[in-house]
């Protein structure tokens, strides 16, 4: 027995030693330089899209087959959740801020714009062939298996639903060029007309899909323009909190949209599908709020251990984006295979104890998502590059590469070369400024004697 404890706290002690060589690493591997308060808001961006996929949907089990159902149709009051939880336009915000500044680098280097978008969009779409490849699969065996068609139907329209945003940023990333310089107002102005032709002149429903464009290039406006060195101060993020806030509360209370922020099932309106002006509007709440959060998240970031776990985050930001419905999936369609209908997971969603059984299931689901992501990780990562250059970079919809420091353990003897070389600068740099400072306090004392 004291051989066996002897045992596990030795095994406890190597974890922690490994735990703490990694952050160390990852550290290490980080350029001075870096924002990380963008790698903080993308990492809450995409945990905030999973989570609220998480709470708001359920697979209800009646009569042999599975159909998709919404707890907010049943409980409106949990409306709020779609408030905290749908956070598409930080996860845009962001996007645009990257894309802006990574094509302008890639022209300082002399890369081509084919080049840039090609490696982009590659980072992008191989983990998605990797979803479709093993959905396409397994369709095919649940048919043969004798599941129904709607279940079927209803797995993978749960699966490939989130796979409209991909395309929406593909399409983004690719206009770069011709967007980066837009100002916000121009896509704004086009949703407030499509919105009001759809509900004040009765117009055609397919008009609202010019808005899937449309609005979600307003978040990534703002995106580029705070990559290009605006946005810098906090009176743009209060304006926008508090603007968008407001607008999107009378758009909601007397304007007759839904307060709901995602798609719900049976309701004539839906903000989510095409998006419509209060989520644009909502959107550039969050924005706001998103520029406000910069300076708390650079200060909380400079911790090691929480940078690790966000550099760790946007690092596998693609894998889980795609693969958390595949979690919630497989851990509803294997339980109601081995111990039947459970409740807060095949049950309809309505009343308080659907709630709470459903918050009980969400380590289950992560547990699932985390056996899909060591399974598929490497789709995103890609293959490593020759030569050195280890640090955590930001990027697309994911991180930029940078996973070498995960997946080897230590950036290259350049890199570190490099950083430390950058590091002695960057502290003369701030030794001069402190004596110039004390230079003109001095003179500016001897003026006032």
């Amino acid at each position: 027995m004291r051989e066996t404890a002897r045992s596990c706290g030795r095994a406890r002690a190597r974890e922690t030693v490994r735990i703490r060589d990694l952050v160390r690493r990852i550290g290490d591997a980080t350029p001075p330089g870096r924002d990380r308060a963008v790698d903080g808001l993308r990492a809450v961006a995409v945990l905030g899209v999973v989570l609220g996929h998480w709470l708001v949907t359920a697979l209800v089990a009646d009569s042999g087959t599975l159909h998709a159902a919404s707890p907010l149709l049943y409980q409106p009051e949990l409306t709020p959740v779609s408030w905290a939880f749908q956070t598409l336009a930080v996860f845009f915000l962001v996007g645009g801020q990257m894309g802006a500044k990574s094509y302008g680098c890639s022209r300082a280097r002399g890369t081509t714009y084919r080049r840039w978008l090609r490696a982009r969009l590659a980072r992008l779409f191989r983990p998605v062939a990797a979803v479709l490849t093993v959905w396409a699969v397994a369709a095919g065996a649940l048919l043969g298996a004798g599941v129904s068609l709607l279940t079927v139907h209803t797995l993978l329209k749960l699966v490939l639903s989130p796979l409209w945003f991909l395309l929406v940023y593909a399409v983004l990333t690719a206009a770069t060029p011709l967007v980066a310089r837009l100002h916000p107002l121009w896509p704004l102005a086009v949703v407030l007309h499509v919105d009001l032709i759809r509900f004040g002149f009765d117009g055609p429903d397919w008009l609202g899909w010019v808005n899937l464009a449309a609005g979600w290039l307003v978040p990534y406006c703002l995106g580029a323009a705070w990559g290009r060195g605006r946005l810098n101060g906090r009176t743009a993020g209060w304006v926008l909190l508090t603007g968008g806030a407001a607008v999107t509360a009378g758009l909601v209370l007397f304007g007759g949209y839904p307060a709901a922020m995602v798609g719900v099932p049976g309701a004539s309106i839906s903000n989510l599908n095409p998006p419509t002006l209060a989520a644009v509007t909502f959107g550039l709440a969050q924005c706001g709020a998103a520029l406000l959060l910069r300076g708390p998240l650079r200060r909380a970031l400079a911790r090691p251990a929480a940078w690790a776990v966000v550099a760790l985050v946007n690092l596998a930001a693609m894998t889980v984006f795609l693969w958390h419905q595949t979690a919630m999936m497989a851990v509803s369609v294997t339980t109601l295979r081995l111990a039947g209908p459970q409740t807060g997971l095949h049950t309809v969603p309505e009343g308080p104890g659907w709630v709470l059984a459903r918050l009980c299931w969400l380590p289950v689901f992560a547990g699932a998502l985390l056996i899909c992501w060591a399974a598929f990780h490497a789709y995103e990562a890609g293959r490593p590059r020759k030569g050195g250059g280890g640090a955590v970079r930001g990027g697309g919809a994911a991180a930029d590469g940078g996973s070498r420091v995960v997946r080897e353990g230590r950036p290259g003897k350049r890199a570190r070369q490099a950083q430390q070389a950058q590091r002695r600068v960057q502290q003369a740099e701030w030794q001069a400024q402190q004596a110039q400072r004390a230079q003109q306090s001095g003179h500016a004392e001897q003026r006032s004697v």
